[in-house]
């Protein structure tokens, strides 16, 4: 199969935008799927890639069976650009571009890290086609995670109201902020019950890196709990095409206005 014809180069490289989280389970893969929705139907091109190295699944939430995937690209078998599958038209189609993982697999789990960079680095020369792209990576903290956030301009953390939540989103802020990455990191507080609570939640975030990392971050935006996400990653359909009117959907784009000043 030919690789998917990449968009000609713009003059302002696109921003990359990594989706990360302390623990898994608080949404983070289904808001990297949204953003690309939103960004897609604002006619931004953008590219989305699944580096989620040892659990990928973008390619099963939207219901897609990519003829090849990130995993060929680290083992070299193929270049970044041919890994690349359209949705939706692809960019610059009302769609975008992804970069499947390697799903229903862990072959990925434990690659070397030079391999990661190599990774990163293909990603970032990207940057000219685009106008944004979106990392989502791998839940934790280990340092495959940490390699690819660098490659960002900047940082998401996905964040629920949960005390587990905010502790693991916490180390890994720290860990990166001693390593020396000086990027913007925004919080998006997901599934909270009510606007007023994920605002506190941010607050109590932003308060500890404040006394004691020195930073505080910015606030992505606040996505309430709806029924109407599970569903739709049921059925493998992006939100806006399933709930046109889900709450949610409003809410990323809130959060979508927030990154753009990036």
């Amino acid at each position: 199969m030919s690789a998917v014809p990449l968009p000609q180069p713009r003059v302002r490289p696109a921003p990359i935008f990594a989706i990360a989280s302390g623990k898994g389970g608080v949404g983070k893969t289904w808001l990297s799927v949204t953003l690309a929705c939103v960004w897609a139907r604002a006619h931004r091109r953008t590219l989305l890639a699944d580096c989620d190295l040892g659990l990928a699944n973008i390619d099963i939430q939207l219901g897609m069976r990519p003829s090849s995937d990130i995993h060929s690209v680290v083992r070299g078998w193929i270049d970044l650009d041919a890994a690349m599958t359209p949705f939706l038209g692809g960019a610059g189609a009302g769609g975008f571009d992804l970069i499947a993982g390697h799903s229903g697999s862990g072959a990925l789990a434990a690659i070397k890290l030079d391999e990661t960079a190599k990774v990163a680095d293909g990603v970032r020369l990207l940057k000219p086609r685009y106008d944004r792209i979106i990392l989502d990576l791998s839940a934790g903290i280990d340092a495959h995670v940490q390699r690819l956030a660098k490659a960002a301009d900047a940082l998401v953390l996905v964040v629920t109201e949960e005390p587990t939540s905010l502790t693991d989103a916490y180390a890994l802020a720290k860990l990166l902020r001693l390593s020396g990455a000086a990027f913007e990191i925004y919080v998006v507080v997901n599934m909270a019950e009510n606007r007023a609570r994920g605002r506190k939640t941010f607050e109590q975030f932003a308060g500890a890196c404040q006394a004691h990392l020195g930073f505080r971050p910015k606030l992505g935006g606040v996505i309430g709990r709806d029924p109407r996400v599970a569903d739709a990653i049921r059925a493998q359909s992006p939100l806006h095409l399933r709930h046109p009117q889900s709450q949610a959907f409003e809410d990323v784009l809130r959060v979508a206005e927030a990154l753009n000043q990036e």
